[in-house]
């Protein structure tokens, strides 16, 4: 199983990113998935779940209207859209893949059982 994120940089605040997961080694349209973000100092944040199908998402109240998960399950790719970022968004942003039998609506840390290295995003003027 691999998780590569993709898409990380150094932005205004106000603008927009775009962050990609390509999965690899498992069956990705059978797993739930996750985006989880750890700001320096800190401790892992939930950020957004999608289900198998990408019909059904799920987003922190911190990002809700400003973020949208997806996926491509013939890419085999995850996506997260940030838009109107600030900078209390700036953090290392993960990929997850949520356990097989957890639920997409309440997975989170300890229902992962694989991450990616994680992608940098910079909220900076």
């Amino acid at each position: 199983v691999q998780l590569v994120e993709s898409g990380g940089g150094t932005v205004q605040p106000g603008g927009s990113l775009r962050l990609s997961c390509a999965a690899s080694g498992f069956t990705f349209s059978s797993y739930d998935m996750s985006w989880v973000r750890q700001a320096a100092g800190k401790g892992p944040e939930w950020v957004s779940n999608i289900n198998t199908g990408g019909g059904s998402t799920y987003y922190a109240d911190s990002v809700k209207g400003r973020f949208t998960i997806s996926r491509d399950n013939a890419k085999n790719t995850l996506y997260l859209q940030m838009n109107s970022l600030k900078p209390e968004d700036t953090a290392l942003y993960y990929c997850a893949r949520c356990r097989a039998g957890s639920s997409w609506l309440t997975c989170r840390a300890d229902e992962y059982d694989y991450w990616g290295q994680g992608t940098q995003v910079t909220v900076s003027s």
